[in-house]
């Protein structure tokens, strides 16, 4: 019998019912609008190929034990920050009353008082600086990083970490599978684990766990605590940028890093224990004996800090609600800098909103990025941007990695999100929200800086660009739901 004819039927049915499934799936978990039509655009367009992309990347799994683990976890970091003086605990000053408000209420963590913060931006001082800091420990050392990449100064990171570990400092090291493949296949994870320093690579990808937990959720925060006293953290991964990434065609990676003392390092080493934890199922109580002789002091004329760590287990998107607030608290100016720029539709709205209002809106992105798809649904954005009134700012220095927002040059959002759906949903992020105005106006002179090295972009020039060049962009804006 010749079956040939029914295989167009066939195919046509399958088509249909992969289509059907999969857009019922997508409806059902609540999706933003944005996301759930790209994903619906897929299924039609590529059902087969779409299909098993949702099942790989569509939502938002961290995996039974993980998601348990995580849930136990919260309300003990919560408890975390409780215990610490009322003092800390004080705000006097109500100006950002709401953004305190809007950043408590995402995860419970209050703004703390008694600060000590410095803004660094020289990427060989940072790691001078934090060497030093290494060499100093007496208690415990606690970091973790997106990206560890062995050559340079990175690699006497690992040599401070081998003797402090070797002189009785309980040393732990949390390192994103994906982003530091190169540090993992390199000798360097034997030899701090052979001088005593636990090395854990978070989220692994492999095909048999693809099929419970989603592989592109990435831990994608920089947080260093030093003995429950100094912390770290920014943007900037564990690299030399001399040995980074130097055949990308970008230029040098340029970052900038804060370095803390007060209670707000209570916070960070809380986030460190939670992330510690849920990787390795380890109980809160043997991974923190020690942090500290004594807790982190309050300094009488410190600055206030927040800390807002986001993710998945972190449920709510705080940090893409912490950004929108700010925006629309803006009275005066916001500058912003970012490596990846693709806003969701808030995003852009509030930036637009603000323009139009009278607020002077800079976006400062680096000129060449490392990614074509992120360079095209970026550049989607710029029309209305510009039309707006926001003015773009292309860097060219080389690829600007700094994550940063100023507000009325009063308040900063320092930390390691991205401005795009990536950083807002998947990634496990964390944000510093300063309001000290010495550190904000700091960081405004390093915008400046940014912005010496930068050219505006001409919204009548923009608007003569090509046909093609046009429905590229437009193209990869269909996917900006999913970057």
């Amino acid at each position: 019998m010749n079956f040939d004819h029914l295989l167009g039927p066939l195919a046509a049915g399958t088509h249909f019912l992969i289509v059907v499934v999969l857009v019922l799936r997508v409806l059902g978990q609540r999706h933003p609008p944005g996301t759930s039509l790209a994903w619906m655009f897929l299924a039609i367009l590529v059902p087969y190929f779409g299909a098993g992309l949702y099942l790989l990347i569509g939502e938002r799994p961290l995996g039974r034990r993980r998601g348990r683990h995580a849930a136990e976890l919260m309300p003990i970091l919560q408890a975390w920050v409780r215990r610490l003086p009322d003092a800390s605990l004080h705000s006097p000053d109500q100006t950002w009353a709401a953004i305190r408000r809007t950043a408590q209420g995402s995860i419970g963590l209050p703004a703390l008082g008694g600060n000590r913060l410095e803004l660094k931006a020289d990427t060989d001082a940072i790691l001078r600086a934090l060497i030093a800091d290494i060499e100093a420990a007496r208690h415990t050392v606690l970091m973790e990083f997106y990206i560890w990449h062995p050559g340079g100064i990175a690699d006497e990171v690992v040599d401070a970490l081998c003797r402090a570990a070797r002189r009785g400092v309980a040393c732990r090291v949390l390192l994103d599978s994906a982003g530091s493949q190169v540090f993992f296949r390199s000798r360097l994870p034997r030899q701090l684990q052979e001088a005593g320093v636990a090395v854990v690579p978070a989220l692994p990808v492999s095909l048999l766990r693809a099929a419970f937990v989603r592989f592109d959720l990435r831990l994608h925060r920089k947080n260093v605590v030093i003995d429950g006293r100094i912390g770290w953290t920014g943007s900037m991964n564990l690299v030399d940028p001399e040995f980074f990434k130097q055949g990308a065609g970008v230029g040098q990676w340029i970052d900038a890093m804060c370095r803390l003392e007060g209670p707000a390092v209570e916070v960070l080493a809380g986030v460190f224990l939670w992330d510690w934890c849920v990787e390795t199922g380890q109980a809160l109580d043997m991974a923190a004996p020690g942090l500290a002789e004594a807790g982190s002091p309050a300094w009488a004329e410190g600055g206030e800090v927040q800390v807002l760590p986001s993710g998945p287990g972190f449920e709510g998107e705080g940090a893409h609600r912490l950004l929108l607030a700010a925006l629309y608290a803006a009275h005066e100016e916001i500058v912003l800098t970012t490596p990846y720029f693709v806003p969701d539709e808030p995003l852009s709205m509030a930036l637009e909103a603000a323009a139009l209002r009278g607020v002077r809106v800079t976006v400062i992105l680096p000129a060449r990025v490392d990614s074509i798809l992120v360079r095209y649904a970026s550049r989607s954005f710029f029309d209305r941007l510009l039309d707006a009134g926001v003015r773009i700012m292309q860097f060219e220095g080389g690829l600007l990695h700094t994550k940063s927002v100023t507000v009325d040059r009063e308040l900063s959002l320092f930390g390691t999100t991205n401005l795009d759906v990536r950083s807002f949903r998947l990634n496990f992020e964390l944000t510093l929200i300063i309001y000290e105005p010495g550190f904000t106006r700091e960081l405004c002179a390093l915008q400046e800086s940014y912005l010496a090295s930068s050219y505006e972009l001409d919204r009548n020039l923009w608007l003569t660009r090509g046909r093609g060049v046009r429905v590229a962009e437009n193209a990869a804006r269909l996917l900006s739901p999913l970057l």
